[in-house]
């Protein structure tokens, strides 16, 4: 299957889209598992944070302890395999549904955050972009004795948060907006909250671009990212989807090769630039 890969992505303009599994090797856990169902632990509702000052409370906390070990992540073989891809113009853009920004670390340029990032916090209130290292500051800060020295034992989410006591969490002081004093969010699309409609026509931009589409570690069981394979297959476009274990887009791929991200997009770099010095 991995020759036919080749094949069908060999001179064609590739459109990526990722999803966490590209980012398990760098130690980012997923939500889901090979067969698509949600893992036990659930991820924050956008309606639970809006309407909730208990709710960003308990979600500040746990970020604010597993922040330390999710910037840490370093981007794997795979974000560098994809990034050489584009530099070798054979990927002309990437859609990713991480929040990680492990792809731009890598060296992609041409990359749409469909899900925003954890690297920006966003007030609710004045719209203040801050970055999320100085927020963590002042969070550290105002909250010296709460929480945690060490998170090695602790259950880490995708979203780069931990599971705290509801005593830590009843301790713990949310951080505000250093301009108004208003609530903060993380610049990330929460689970019921909509994708900005200027992100999703940059998407939708480099989709019409490409005449291939690449999935790379998604379930795509979230329809802001199926969407795509489901438009792209209307087009006539080719989609390949690399992932372990069933995805929502499998009716409508073109091929599917079963595999880990790093090792499948390391194999298609080598095979895609040994065809590139033949031809």
């Amino acid at each position: 299957m991995f020759a036919e890969l080749v094949d069908l992505l060999r001179g064609r303009r590739t459109l990526v889209l990722t999803g966490a599994g590209c980012s398990t090797e760098s130690g980012i856990p997923d939500y889901r598992g090979p067969t698509g169902a949600m893992r036990a632990r659930q991820p924050m509702k956008y309606q639970e944070f809006i309407g909730s000052a208990l709710g960003r409370q308990r979600y500040w906390a746990r970020s604010a302890v597993g922040w330390l070990r999710f910037k840490a992540a370093a981007p794997n073989a795979g974000h560098f395999a994809l990034a050489e891809l584009e530099a070798r113009g054979a990927v002309r853009g990437l859609i990713t549904q991480n929040v990680d920004a492990l792809h731009e670390r890598a060296g992609s340029k041409r990359v749409i955050e469909l899900h925003g990032s954890l690297h920006r916090v966003r007030c609710l209130h004045c719209g203040l972009l801050e970055d999320r290292e100085s927020v963590q500051q002042r969070i550290a800060f105002e909250n010296r004795g709460v929480l945690p020295a060490s998170i090695a034992e602790l259950q880490y989410a995708p979203d780069g948060d931990v599971s705290l006591s509801d005593e830590t969490v009843a301790q713990f002081t949310a951080p505000s907006c250093r301009s108004c004093g208003g609530a903060l969010k993380p610049d990330v699309i929460f689970f019921g909250e909509n994708v900005p409609p200027h992100t999703t026509q940059d998407a939708w931009s480099l989709l019409a671009e490409a005449d291939a589409l690449l999935v790379v570690g998604s379930s795509l069981a979230v329809f802001s990212g199926y969407r795509f394979v489901k438009a792209a297959h209307e087009r006539g476009v080719p989609v390949a989807i690399v992932n372990r274990g069933v995805t929502r887009g499998d009716p409508q791929a073109t091929l599917r090769v079963d595999g880990a991200a790093g090792a499948v997009l390391t194999e298609l770099l080598s095979a895609l630039t040994t065809v590139a010095a033949a031809g």
